[in-house]
């Protein structure tokens, strides 16, 4: 029988989980916690040893990478649904920090694991979630190596409007119109995307002037018809 907690869980078709029979359910319930991060909270890094996994609840999280100088890299957002963490790894890879206040599911790292190597469903979700990876990896590159900025804050804009309708941060769709808050600060776009803040701001107010967006203070985005913002992400 599926677990009450599972049962009534937000992202249970979308998760690692989804590929799961009832008693492995309850065996991945029986090592399950909840946890709620603040924004601004750092969840994992490359100094600490890992002790758990986890699935995106709600919100947003955001990955960066540490040059040896000291300059850091938004390299990677996680939505909601995403699995956090790498299995078999003593360490993380990079610094993992809540954008905005995050609800995850974790798991711990020794039970977590077993699970892997006895079930195979898990085994097969983990694939396709480290495939799905490598895809998102491959569009990103095309994106900073040969859009411009307009392109670059366009596929951005529409990254986070199409999966914020999943974040807890009020995002509504109604057929094309989308409304959702940034999960990053212009500063962290522009790092992000590989462009200064003043370009981000400056594509920001031409993308309001032209009628693709509506600002509704500092960080939330009204997009009247996301198709319409779709052609700019490869219109020059």
């Amino acid at each position: 029988m599926t677990p009450n907690a599972c049962q009534s869980c937000a992202i249970r078709h979308k998760a690692l989980c989804r590929e799961l029979l009832p008693e492995e359910l309850v065996h991945l319930n029986s090592i399950a916690r909840k946890r709620t991060i603040h924004a601004g909270q750092q969840i994992a890094s490359p100094v600490d040893t890992l002790v758990s996994y986890a699935n995106i609840i709600s919100g947003v999280v955001k990955l960066s990478k540490v040059l040896p100088d000291g300059r850091a890299q938004i390299v990677g957002l996680q939505f909601v649904s995403d699995f956090l963490g790498r299995p078999f790894k003593k360490k993380c890879t990079y610094f993992a920090q809540a954008a905005t206040e995050v609800e995850l599911c974790t798991f711990s790292k020794n039970g977590f694991e077993k699970m892997i190597l006895k079930y195979p469903g898990m085994k097969h979700r983990l694939l396709d979630h480290t495939l799905d990876e490598l895809d998102a990896a491959q569009e990103w590159m095309l994106l900073l190596g040969r859009k411009t900025a307009r392109e670059k804050l366009a596929s951005f804009l529409c990254m986070v409007g199409k999966r914020g309708v999943n974040q807890s941060c009020s995002a509504t769709t109604t057929l094309n119109f989308t409304r959702f808050d940034l999960p990053l600060t212009r500063a962290d776009i522009a790092d992000f995307l590989g462009l200064t803040t003043e370009t981000v701001s400056r594509q920001i107010s031409k993308f309001k002037t032209e009628g693709l967006i509506r600002l509704e203070g500092s960080r939330t985005i009204v997009v009247p018809n996301m198709r319409m913002l779709e052609t700019a992400t490869t219109d020059a």
